[in-house]
């Protein structure tokens, strides 16, 4: 970890656990702010391909949503869903291998992320921008998934009517929202007085409880074919939680697990592209 962030965590401690001797409401408003706050933006620069594209927006709420698409018109669509702290960016070799095999590739930057405004993140949120997406430029066939983007997908699947033929491809999806939760926490040291107030805020403002957030829980009313890839050593979504959607033995979904690639480099890895851009 850098100083700079070394010195961010150490402030963000300090003040939530002064604020939690006051009010551990307070407390649970100021962490839940932080955890919808994306801090670190990707370095990588615009790769040429998106040079090439046409450029989309639309407006969500008080939002700009900037987006990217290629290869327009054609019947089969690929839509890319980025994970937290990331962007649309960092999927070039997706586009550029989907383009060959003349998909058409729609990619968004959610709120606060790549292009698009806004400073914070949710889950209600970031699933509305995929369905104002949808509406707007859809039907899509197929979707690739990272991390917290894996969650957005998987509840977005299970509010539309789709068909069995639409395929979705999951890797490291953020798997139990209360898994991130107790990583975060575990991470600020706050405690569990904070904690009920924190849950009881998701509950106020999404209308359910952080476990009700599960793509184990969605996976039960997803009849799309869904591929799903996960590293043993991903430090960031716990491949346990994985493991407990395998052994639900559903006949749609497909998994494999990945060794020493992690949470990040596991989207990079070339055997992982290869076999996803066959998928689809």
């Amino acid at each position: 970890m850098k100083l700079t962030h070394k010195l961010l965590v150490a402030y963000f401690r300090g003040r939530l656990s002064l604020l939690a001797f006051f009010s551990k409401r307070k407390a649970a408003e100021s962490a839940l702010k932080i955890f919808c706050t994306p801090i670190r933006k990707p370095k990588k620069r615009m790769p040429a391909i998106f040079q090439t594209a046409e450029l989309l927006s639309f407006l969500l709420d008080d939002y700009t949503i900037r987006g990217y698409r290629w290869n327009h018109p054609k019947d089969k669509k690929i839509l890319i869903v980025h994970g937290f702290e990331s962007a649309s960016k960092n999927f070039d070799r997706y586009i550029s291998q989907l383009i060959k095999k003349d998909y058409e590739v729609l990619a968004f930057d959610a709120p606060a992320h790549g292009r698009s405004s806004g400073k914070q993140i949710n889950l209600p949120l970031y699933l509305a921008m995929i369905g104002k997406a949808y509406e707007l430029y859809g039907p899509i066939q197929g979707f690739i998934a990272h991390s917290y983007g894996g969650l957005i997908i998987a509840h977005f699947l299970e509010s539309i009517a789709h068909e069995r033929f639409i395929k979705a491809v999951l890797i490291a999806p953020a798997t139990e929202t209360t898994s991130t939760i107790d990583s975060f926490f575990r991470f600020l040291h706050l405690g569990e007085g904070v904690r009920k107030e924190f849950d009881e805020l998701i509950y106020a403002r999404a209308g359910a409880w952080p476990a009700h957030f599960s793509v184990r829980r969605a996976m039960f009313q997803i009849t799309a074919q869904v591929l799903w890839f996960h590293d043993e050593d991903d430090d960031l979504t716990p491949v346990e939680d994985a493991l407990k959607v395998r052994d639900d033995h559903h006949p749609h979904v497909r998994f494999r697990i990945t060794r020493g690639l992690g949470h990040r480099m596991i989207y990079r890895d070339e055997a992982v592209l290869k076999e996803i851009i066959e998928f689809l």
